[in-house]
């Protein structure tokens, strides 16, 4: 993860049914959606194409990619509101979450699967990760679909078997946020 900024789609189709659980929560579903759950987002890339079924309270989210998939700006799609407090660029977030690299279609990191979130600042990851953050509110789900410049950057994660000219993609749900 890291942090940036880019273009912005706050319109949200997933209803208030859905939406995460409140703040107190220190866990993330683990639970995946069924194959024929209906995408929340679709984004063409400039080469593939990604679906993402949108986090609930009850469910992990689902991220499907038609590789390779590259995107030439990065793109944030609010898939469910939030109503808590807003979260800042210097605010403490918790935050459940799987990252997928567009290239193979790889899931690189999943607290949803570890069952746990991860508690740190938007200013403290990719810059992508962090525009997916800053503006949402405590209860959102959101997806973000990043440059490799606003990922990782030309040197990439060789630890997480990401290239310098992958684009990432992840779907969160910000379960806290505190500002200092």
């Amino acid at each position: 993860m890291a942090s940036a900024s880019c273009s912005s789609d706050d319109s949200s189709n997933a209803d208030d049914s859905t939406a995460p659980a409140a703040a107190s929560t220190t866990t993330c579903p683990t639970s995946v959606p069924a194959a024929s759950t209906p995408a929340d987002w679709t984004l063409k890339g400039v080469s593939g194409s990604v679906n993402v079924v949108a986090p609930t309270a009850d469910r992990a989210p689902s991220i499907t990619v038609t590789e390779p998939f590259a995107v030439d700006e990065t793109v944030v799609k609010t898939l469910t509101p939030g109503t808590g407090a807003d979260v800042h660029s210097d605010s403490m977030v918790t935050v459940c979450y799987e990252g997928v690299d567009g290239k193979t279609g790889d899931v690189f990191d999943n607290a949803f699967e570890r069952g746990r979130p991860a508690q740190f600042s938007p200013a403290e990851v990719v810059p992508g990760f962090s525009q997916a953050l800053v503006g949402q509110k405590v209860g959102a789900s959101v997806a973000v679909a990043m440059t490799p410049a606003d990922g990782y950057g030309p040197s990439g994660n060789p630890d997480a078997k990401i290239g310098g000219t992958d684009t990432l993609v992840f779907a969160l749900t910000i379960l806290d946020s505190t500002s200092y």
